[in-house]
């Protein structure tokens, strides 16, 4: 099983696979013809890095940004969820375009430097690690590939600034593609283990102040110097939130956990276990379900 859920195509045919010396011949400039052609019609997926970096450029909480900027959708049925750019008013305009380009284009998302060369990340069934490629979006409207400049996917990627936005997107994107590449050993997400994904991925405001709190603290075991570096940087905070998912998702300890945590949890997989005999069904323990407050 083949996994492309990073893929922008929606077709279930993969297009053409490439590695990073692949050349290319393309450039974007403001005198160009189609110039902000792409950014007035827009389906942007936001990276939780995307977010960080333009929460923290306009100013904002990670809150209010969601709230004003993005729209939610799911990136399978009942399942975990990711957010979209919101579009200006009516249109299918991207809000920060401007007649002299993006306004915020020092701090665009991982979807418009990339482009028009999109990442496909896969995950096999039976891999542990994803792996990457790259395809050439060649859309009617863009005639940046009519210029004659040749470069390199990767020579692309790094006048792109996109090694530092991939490097720290890669953890949020191995958490989709283990969730879908697991299928049913997984099951389908509750309600609970949804609302921390999306606090932990998206609202990183909102996750500090999880960070913060008694449950927290009385569920896991992290040291000060650590614990002060996620109080006041958005980025560790943005990391750690991946390791904190793939122990509430998969059950995996990648932060130690207190000896009262770990008796409530033998106890409560014990009362599972005993329900579970007395009725007759099969239920998954759910990690999610763990006593910590995200109120």
């Amino acid at each position: 099983m083949v996994d492309n859920s990073s893929s922008p195509f929606q077709s279930p045919v993969v297009p053409e696979m490439f590695d990073g010396d692949k050349k290319i011949s393309f450039a974007c400039y403001k005198g160009i013809q189609c110039f902000n052609a792409c950014c007035k019609s827009i389906d942007i997926t936001l990276t939780p890095y995307d977010i960080v970096r333009l929460k923290q450029r306009l100013g904002m909480t990670s809150w209010d940004f969601l709230r004003e900027y993005t729209v939610p959708y799911e990136l399978e049925k009942d399942g975990i969820a990711a957010v979209k750019f919101k579009t200006r008013g009516e249109t299918t305009e991207c809000q920060f375009m401007t007649e002299e380009g993006c306004s915020v284009y020092e701090d665009r998302p991982t979807a418009c430097r990339y482009y028009p060369v999109a990442l496909i990340a896969m995950r096999r069934q039976d891999e542990y690690t994803d792996t990457n490629s790259f395809a050439v979006v060649k859309e009617e409207h863009c005639l940046g590939h009519r210029e004659e400049r040749e470069l390199t996917i990767d020579e692309y990627r790094a006048e792109q600034g996109l090694k530092d936005y991939d490097e720290l997107a890669r953890g949020w994107r191995q958490l989709i593609l283990k969730k879908k590449s697991s299928g049913p050993a997984i099951g389908k997400p509750s309600l609970r283990s949804r609302q921390l994904f999306f606090m932990a991925s998206y609202d990183m405001d909102r996750f500090r102040e999880f960070v913060r709190s008694d449950g927290f603290h009385r569920s896991f075991k992290i040291d000060d110097e650590l614990y002060q570096t996620l109080l006041e940087d958005d980025v560790e905070l943005m990391k750690f939130g991946s390791r904190f998912l793939q122990q509430v998702l998969f059950g995996e300890e990648t932060i130690p956990v207190t000896e009262e945590a770990r008796e409530g949890l033998a106890e409560r997989e014990r009362q599972a276990a005993k329900e579970q005999a007395e009725s007759g069904e099969e239920r998954g323990y759910d990690p999610a379900n763990e006593p910590v407050d995200i109120a």
